[in-house]
């Protein structure tokens, strides 16, 4: 795709700028994200031993800060420099990358609508992998409990997955006083309260006769903590949100095509520009 002014050998400062301008957010965004993933990892130790890095048993979100941020970061410095410079090299760069970027965007949201019942029961594992390592990392911690708290949700499918972490699993010999219970996450919130029990979810799941008798006159275990898994609490929050999700789709895509198109737009100027000197 190329853009051609007619008898013109400069390069159009307003697109050249516009470029600059666009991309020195990306490239800003992209070390902020790089600084607070280094910033987690130093907080958490993991720079002072850097074997922490590797023995991770679920997703350490500080992986995808850093990943998001190295992206951000390369196409802000591509696009920024490429600009300046009137180098047609990164700027080929930047436009290649971003298209490739869209084009693994559609592949993926195709993809998951085909094989909806495969990613479904991925994500089921992957939900379940993470919750095994819930006491493993204070930020994977920090994230199910946002997930479950803003879903109203418990586990995977049901409250009893967190029979699979070491400290809530009900075994005899399970020495933690969580044993048989679920994050603090889990539990129904009292609007006229804003101080959070983090001991709301102690013993919840006991399976003893006492314990039914004590759900049964307090109307049930759903009255404690929220019974719906997260898996059915996404399923259902996305047709609601339908809109939602669709807009912010369009509105990375038109993000895209606007660096494309100055991307191009600047490399046939500049291609122009040589042509004429």
């Amino acid at each position: 795709m190329h853009y051609y002014r007619p008898q013109n050998s400069e390069v159009s400062c307003f697109y050249k700028y516009l470029m600059f301008s666009y991309n020195i957010l990306f490239w800003l965004a992209g070390a902020g994200f790089i600084a607070i993933g280094f910033w987690a990892w130093s907080e958490k130790g993991m720079l002072s031993d850097l074997t922490q890095v590797t023995r991770t048993h679920g997703l350490d979100p500080v992986w995808l800060v850093l990943i998001v941020g190295s992206i951000t970061f390369i196409l802000g410095f591509a696009g920024c420099v490429g600009a300046l410079r009137e180098n047609i090299c990164l700027l080929k760069f930047f436009s290649g990358l971003i298209c490739l970027i869209f084009l693994l965007e559609i592949v993926a949201a195709v993809l998951a609508f085909i094989y909806k019942d495969s990613l479904k029961e991925w994500i089921n594992d992957f939900f379940l992998t993470n919750i095994k390592a819930y006491r493993d990392d204070i930020d994977l911690q920090n994230v199910i409990d946002s997930l479950q708290r803003l879903n109203s949700c418990c586990g995977a499918k049901e409250p009893d997955d967190w029979d699979l972490n070491a400290y809530f699993n009900c075994s005899e010999t399970n020495p933690s006083r969580e044993r048989c219970g679920v994050p603090f996450s889990c539990c129904i919130s009292d609007p006229a309260n804003n101080v959070v029990n983090t001991q709301c979810g102690y013993d919840v799941r006991i399976k003893d006769c006492c314990l039914h008798l004590f759900h049964r006159i307090q109307g049930g275990l759903s009255n404690a903590i929220n019974t719906r898994g997260c898996i059915l609490a996404l399923e259902q929050w996305l047709p609601r949100n339908m809109y939602i999700v669709a807009g912010v789709f369009i509105g990375i895509s038109v993000l895209q095509m606007v660096g494309i198109f100055l991307a191009r737009a600047l490399i046939s100027d500049i291609m122009q520009s040589r042509f004429y000197y």
